[in-house]
C-alpha cells in the first residue's frame, strides 16, 4: 500500500472512531488483526472481537483530537486524544499494515499529569 492510501485509510479510520461509526472505523483492519493494550496486559485477536469490545465500552467519545501521524512504509503512529466522560486521555497508536490492512496495533494510554513547577524555565507549556 502506498504512502498515501494508508494516510488516507489512517485519516477515514480516525474520522470514523471520533464519530462512533464501528463499521467505517473497523474497516482498516484484517479479519485475523491483533490488537495490543500493553498497560492491561489484554491481547484481542481478530476484527469482529475488536469491533465488539469497542462496541461495548460504556462511554462515547465527546471528543477526539489526532495530534500527529507519522509513518513509513508498513509502520505508522498515531498520536491522539480521546475525552471519555470529561476526562482526556493521551494514547499512542502504533499500527503495523500488511496487504492495505492493519495486522498488527499496540495503543499506549495515558492520563495527562500537572507539570511539576521546579522545571518551568526550562520548558514552554503545549496547547
Amino acid at each position: 500500500m502506498q504512502e498515501a492510501k494508508i494516510r488516507e485509510a489512517l485519516n477515514a479510520h480516525w474520522q470514523a472512531s471520533a464519530a462512533g461509526d464501528l463499521n467505517a472505523e473497523h474497516d482498516i483492519y484484517s479479519d485475523d488483526s491483533i490488537c495490543d493494550y500493553p498497560q492491561s496486559g489484554e491481547r484481542i485477536i481478530g476484527r469482529n472481537n475488536l469491533q465488539a469490545l469497542r462496541g461495548h465500552h460504556p462511554d462515547k467519545p465527546s471528543g477526539f483530537d489526532v495530534r500527529r501521524m507519522q509513518g513509513e512504509g508498513n509502520l505508522w503512529i498515531t498520536e491522539y486524544t480521546i475525552v471519555y466522560t470529561g476526562r482526556t486521555t493521551c494514547v499512542v497508536s502504533i499500527m503495523e499494515f500488511r496487504d492495505d490492512k492493519v495486522v498488527h496495533e499496540t495503543q499506549y494510554f495515558s492520563d495527562p499529569f500537572e507539570a511539576p513547577g521546579w522545571r518551568s524555565q526550562w520548558v514552554q507549556q503545549i496547547e
